[in-house]
């Protein structure tokens, strides 16, 4: 048997099975805690990329303001030295 078990539960079974049972409530309950750490990391994640592809949206929007803002400050620009 491996090294976590005592001498009494190699010589009784339902000690052997007791033992078992508690070993196996406690996996599950580090597995229910790693399971909720992996939605929680999960949902921030999510969330993480929500907010990128709104900013990512948002950066557009100014940078075509912006190109918006040039093309019509040279096009007054051309019209005025076209008018002189």
């Amino acid at each position: 048997m491996s090294n976590g078990t005592t001498s009494l539960e190699r010589t009784n079974l339902e000690a052997h099975v007791d033992l078992c049972a508690e070993r196996y409530k406690g996996l599950e309950t580090r597995l229910d805690k790693v399971e909720k750490a992996v939605l929680d990391l999960h949902k921030e994640m999510r969330t993480m990329h929500e907010e990128n592809v709104k900013n990512h949206t948002n950066t557009n929007k100014i940078m075509l303001g912006a190109a918006a803002t040039v093309t019509a400050g040279i096009l007054s620009t051309i019209i005025v030295l076209l008018m002189n």
